[in-house]
């Protein structure tokens, strides 16, 4: 039986600095595709929301919004001013009912207003305790906290960060794997298989024929 897939990580033109990708383009490019869904998780923003929603529904495919959130470093509160890595993660979120929309809505305009280091709006971890319910999250494979600290060979750092990310979405966190054709590409399924944490495959779509893997709602390992 042929199993269905969806994009869960595409930036649209609206995350400006690193997607391509135009909301009609993508709307249609999924219905040619026989997708039944389609999700905008564009960079730290839901500028497109609204056209993307449109976009969707115009073309018969359940539109899914998120965003891709800047997340600041987990020990940050607690270090000196200028201590510590002061590099922030990605997490990936979707929201799950009208009570998430609002929550990331507030997540963002609470980074752009009051939290926004190097030119990115970082999010506090704090703040996802207090807001993340109605947030189905992914915990954006290597460039996400739980993926840096597999990246650098801490994995006891690596799975507090998970545990702890899974406290705040409990039953709605992904550990996502990237399968890019690199070389520690594979060292997420072994690490999530220990963890007790559902894995998702996914691939980043920011343009029309993206070459990357595409986005899967199933376990790593189902055929």
């Amino acid at each position: 039986m042929t199993q269905s897939f969806v994009h869960l990580r595409t930036h649209t033109e609206y995350s400006v600095v690193d997607g391509t990708l135009r909301i009609d383009d993508a709307a249609r490019a999924a219905r040619a595709d026989g997708q039944g869904a389609l999700a905008i998780t564009d960079l730290a923003n839901l500028f497109g929301a609204v056209k993307f929603y449109k976009a969707c529904r115009a073309q018969g495919v359940k539109p899914i919004v998120g965003a891709d959130l800047w997340l600041e470093p987990a020990d940050a509160a607690a270090a000196a001013p200028g201590a510590g890595e002061r590099l922030a993660s990605r997490l990936l979120v979707l929201v799950q009912d009208v009570r998430g929309y609002h929550h990331l809505s507030e997540l963002l305009a609470r980074a752009w207003t009051t939290n926004v280091q190097r030119t990115q709006a970082w999010v506090r971890w704090d703040w996802l305790h207090e807001l993340g319910e109605g947030l189905i999250a992914l915990s954006g494979a290597d460039a996400g906290a739980v993926g840096q600290a597999l990246l650098a060979g801490d994995r006891a750092r690596a799975r507090a960060l998970a545990e702890r990310l899974a406290a705040i979405f409990p039953g709605r966190l992904y550990l996502e794997l990237q399968r890019a054709g690199r070389a520690d590409d594979e060292r997420w399924a072994l690490r999530g298989d220990r963890s007790g944490i559902d894995l998702r495959i996914a691939g980043r779509a920011h343009e029309v024929g993206d070459p990357e893997p595409l986005d899967d709602s199933r376990p790593v390992g189902a055929p």
